[in-house]
């Protein structure tokens, strides 16, 4: 008999503005967070959260996350090439407005973003993203119950 694998939460910290909202869900849930960064930062002591201080190494963050990914993994990221990554591996992505990236729209998303770094190395002003609001605080929210509730289905447990 196979022993149900634990959903563990993946956090691509280091421009996370929903940390304490993933908190709460991992909390509620009693699911273990690994918070990733390539700095030192200040997290509640709770045994289920455990900080990931990466090298400064380009992508450490972004390679320490995806050679974990896998299913009945969650992880939460506003980089789409991690996303892209994480997927193919198998992980539930969402972005911190509460978007999930799937395998059906990961492709529009990496050929958006090749598309606007174009621009800007044109000089093209491209404005940046919309500010964070607290609508997108509740979808975030919204979008990680639901990850968390359709692994728990699938098989893993907390």
């Amino acid at each position: 008999m196979n022993t149900p694998t634990p959903i563990a939460i993946y956090i691509d910290a280091d421009a996370c503005p929903v940390k304490p909202e993933i908190f709460k869900v991992a909390e509620r849930h009693r699911l273990h967070v690994f918070v990733v960064a390539n700095s030192y930062m200040a997290l509640p002591r709770e045994p289920w959260i455990e900080r990931v201080v990466v090298t400064d190494g380009f992508d450490a963050a972004d390679d320490w996350i995806a050679e974990r990914a896998r299913r009945g993994t969650i992880v939460v990221t506003a980089d789409i090439p991690l996303a892209d990554r994480c997927i193919k591996a198998g992980a539930e992505v969402i972005g911190s407005t509460g978007k999930p990236f799937t395998e059906a729209s990961i492709g529009m998303a990496l050929a958006t973003r090749d598309m606007m770094e174009d621009l800007r190395a044109m000089g093209a002003a491209t404005g940046g993203p919309k500010p964070f609001s607290p609508k997108d605080r509740s979808a975030f929210l919204q979008a990680l119950d639901l990850a968390v509730q359709r692994l728990k289905r699938a098989g893993f447990t907390a």
